[in-house]
């Protein structure tokens, strides 16, 4: 009996990953993925935020970055990341948007 239900329990959480899996697909957003320097990287449509925003803080952070870019441009990256090709603090969050979707950078979340 007790197998019987843990298998039950296994198919309607694979279920509910699927489906999950399914509608965050639907919604626009970009599977994540590396870049050349080993930073995870997701694009989304604009107004979400990517997997590795964890936490209110650190999601704050990432929301600020998108939503006040013009400020963080202008302020200097203290981890040393311009050999990179980093121009300012908005950089380790934001690599670029285009057309309503922004591309995010692991860079300030690690």
């Amino acid at each position: 009996m007790r197998s019987r239900v843990g298998r039950v329990l296994i198919g309607v959480v694979a279920a509910g990953a699927v489906l999950a899996m399914a509608a965050w697909l639907q919604a626009g957003g970009d599977a994540v993925t590396v870049d050349q320097i080993g930073d995870q990287v997701q694009t989304l449509p604009r107004g979400q935020l990517p997997v590795f925003a964890k936490g209110a803080d650190v999601a704050a952070l990432y929301r600020f970055a998108v939503e006040r870019g013009d400020v963080l441009q202008h302020i200097p990256c203290m981890c040393g990341c311009g050999g990179i090709g980093h121009t300012g603090n908005r950089s380790c969050y934001v690599k670029g948007e285009a057309g309503g979707r922004v591309t995010f950078t692991s860079h300030a979340a690690t």
